[in-house]
């Protein structure tokens, strides 16, 4: 079992996987957290679907450092992120974190640090498709809500 894992791509997102991939016999404890497309926009508006966007190489770097600062700061964690790109549809997962941990309050602080700094730092963008037809818009990829 790898420490830290990442992984950026078009591959539907297995939260069973990445949960069993930080898991181990020290392993009191493990948080998922799951992102997905909701049918509703912050402001309202009927959504059909969202659409991801990366520079590839940077999100990759910056998923590593994030996973690695979690690691480091949280020693007995195990931590996965993943982040989809592409089309989705509404029930689908955009992002997951799990960490594995021996004890519970380490593992939901560190995964909520994960996706906090991924939110903050990484530079994925996305696309709101509305099911009106309207114009697509582009989203800020900023914690607005916790």
């Amino acid at each position: 079992m790898e420490r830290v894992s990442i992984s950026l791509g078009r591959v539907p997102l297995d939260a069973a996987a990445l949960s069993a991939s930080v898991r181990g016999d020290a392993c009191g404890a493990v948080v998922t957290m799951l992102g997905v497309v909701r049918e509703t926009s912050d402001d309202g508006r009927a959504v059909s679907g969202m659409e991801y966007e990366a520079f590839e190489s940077m999100a990759l770097r910056e998923l590593q450092a994030i996973a690695e600062e979690a690691a480091a700061r949280w020693p007995e964690c195990n931590v996965a992120i993943a982040h989809r790109l592409g089309a989705l549809t509404i029930g689908e997962a955009s992002v997951a974190v799990a960490v594995g941990s021996p004890h519970r309050g380490e593992a939901f602080d560190a995964c909520e640090y994960c996706i906090d700094e991924l939110k903050a730092r990484v530079e994925i963008w996305k696309r709101e498709h509305y099911a009106d037809g309207g114009d697509p818009r582009w989203l800020e990829n900023r914690p607005q809500h916790r």
